[in-house]
């Protein structure tokens, strides 16, 4: 006794399974992006059940979901946290250590930035490249890369001027 999942009734079972999201993202940035990827996966083609339970199919995808969404990041490389020594974390071309100090201080909070931030701009500021070189070897529009790069200085700014 197969029957099509109605795409009609999977609002009724929003708040949930935001909950059950929640539950397992634990944030709830997240449990809204695992809630949202679950209905995309469900609504790309028409799921046929065998029971009368939506709301039972649905968790089973959102827990699915969740899992190969923690397999992907697992197999994703992350850079390594800075030492808590800032000094440690030396310019080359600095001869006076407190030029030393804020240099560290200044590769903290690029660190700390999110990684699209991140990436733009180390790829203009730190390696020197041209929007247009950024933009192609990041797999991204020249215009984001601009717009991400003026994001990214605003956020190291106003790190930098927090840790001063």
């Amino acid at each position: 006794m197969d029957r099509p999942l109605d795409p009609a009734q999977l609002g009724d079972h929003l708040d949930r399974l935001y909950r059950a999201a929640w539950a397992l993202a634990g944030s709830r940035e997240d449990a809204e992006d695992l809630v949202q990827e679950t209905y995309a996966r469900v609504l790309s083609r028409p799921r046929l059940l065998r029971n009368e339970d939506d709301l039972g199919y649905l968790l089973g995808a959102l827990r699915n979901t969740f899992l190969t969404k923690k397999r992907t990041e697992s197999r994703r490389l992350r850079p390594g946290p800075l030492p808590d020594q800032l000094d440690l974390v030396a310019d080359p071309q600095a001869r006076d250590p407190h030029v030393a100090l804020e240099a560290g201080e200044l590769y903290a909070a690029i660190a700390a930035l999110p990684d699209d931030f991140r990436d733009v701009l180390v790829a203009v500021d730190i390696t020197g490249l041209s929007y247009k070189e950024a933009a192609k070897a990041l797999k991204v529009r020249e215009g984001t890369v601009m717009s991400r790069l003026y994001r990214a200085r605003q956020q190291v700014v106003r790190r930098v001027d927090a840790v001063s």
